[in-house]
């Protein structure tokens, strides 16, 4: 072999180098980021969705146990949100016979059906339980939902339910005017189409892909915890028992056998802003959650479209928001509610 060829094959050994390193380095640049293995948050799902006290929101998430939302003592049935029809009894029925008669499906069409009793222990409304007695009863099911407004095939089957229900009990029933309730439920959903709001921010890579694993580690920095979806993360609110945000990402990556070699490109932080109570201050922790996410993750800020969403466009939502609250309020429909989230589900 001469020195020509000699030199040709050193320069082709050469060549080959230098595309292995370069393929090489092009590999890693491309790799999911991971989070450092001393840092990696814990990625196992919770059964529930918890809620975080105040003081650890207040605290910097420095304490963190979570509080166990006291349960809602309020009845299911309000007049503000129902058709609701009172049930005269010969006698007090006893709780066990309220449950043995009542339906086996809780719904009519698309909207919840209940029954109450009014205690003759406490004298209040409550859910029929077993061991009590009840001097009258009531059913009602809910005017509307996002669904959509109760229509008259729900309202007749509404009044066939609660007629079958009060033949096992022996009571009789007293059912509204069924076009004056229609009526009612038309404009409550039209107020509820007019006043809800779920919004999204959609935070996308500039450059390297995430891995599942990292996006746990970066969000759990913020008090995000696994929700009890894989791909879902939830921000715990101090009021209520509603999350205060999502984290969304493929739920495929979240159930991958190693989540650091999943790939994303980006996630979803939403808020169902009449879920949330006003108090929580939902929005403008989603702006700084988002912030926080793009600026440690290398992101950027989008709507649903891929358009980069600015400061100023946060601002303008924010003040909406603001005049959507007090909407909310004035109708007695609080953002974060029991009857708020009841409507807006």
């Amino acid at each position: 072999m001469n020195s020509l060829q000699l030199g040709l094959a050193a320069l082709g050994g050469l060549l080959l180098l230098a595309m292995l390193g370069y393929y090489l380095w092009l590999s890693d640049k491309n790799r999911p980021r991971q989070p450092p293995a001393a840092a990696a948050a814990d990625t196992q799902p919770f059964e529930h969705e918890p809620t975080l006290d105040i003081a650890a929101l207040e605290g910097g998430f420095e304490d963190n146990d979570f509080a166990i939302p006291t349960p809602e003592k309020k009845p299911a049935l309000d007049s503000l949100l129902d058709v609701i029809a009172p049930i005269a009894l010969d006698a007090p029925v006893s709780g066990d016979a309220v449950l043995a008669a009542l339906p086996p499906t809780r719904r009519v069409g698309s909207k919840p059906f209940a029954v109450e009793g009014l205690s003759t222990t406490t004298q209040r409304w409550e859910a029929p339980q077993a061991g009590q007695r009840y001097s009258q009863l009531q059913a009602g099911v809910q005017l509307a939902n996002r669904a959509g407004a109760i229509n008259d095939i729900e309202f007749s089957e509404y009044v066939v339910k609660t007629q079958t229900f009060c033949e096992l009990i022996n009571g009789t029933a007293d059912f509204p005017e069924m076009r004056r309730e229609v009526g009612r439920a038309r404009e409550l959903d039209q107020f509820a189409g007019d006043h809800d709001a779920q919004i999204a921010f959609v935070l996308r890579a500039r450059r390297s892909a995430w891995s599942a694993s990292y996006v746990q580690q970066m969000a759990a920095r913020l008090g995000f915890v696994p929700g009890s979806m894989p791909g879902r993360m939830v921000l715990p609110g101090a009021v209520g028992p509603v999350p205060v945000l999502s984290l969304s990402f493929d739920a495929q990556a979240a159930l991958a056998d190693d989540m650091s070699q999943s790939a994303l490109r980006e996630l979803t932080l939403a808020l169902d802003v009449p879920q949330v109570d006003r108090s929580e201050r939902a929005f403008a922790r989603m702006c700084e959650s988002a912030q926080a996410l793009a600026k440690e993750m290398d992101g950027v800020v989008t709507d649903d479209n891929g358009v980069a969403l600015p400061p100023e466009s946060m601002t303008v939502i924010a003040g909406e928001l603001e005049q959507l609250y007090t909407m909310l309020e004035q109708r007695e429909l609080s953002a974060g509610s029991v009857l708020a989230r009841r409507l807006f589900s």
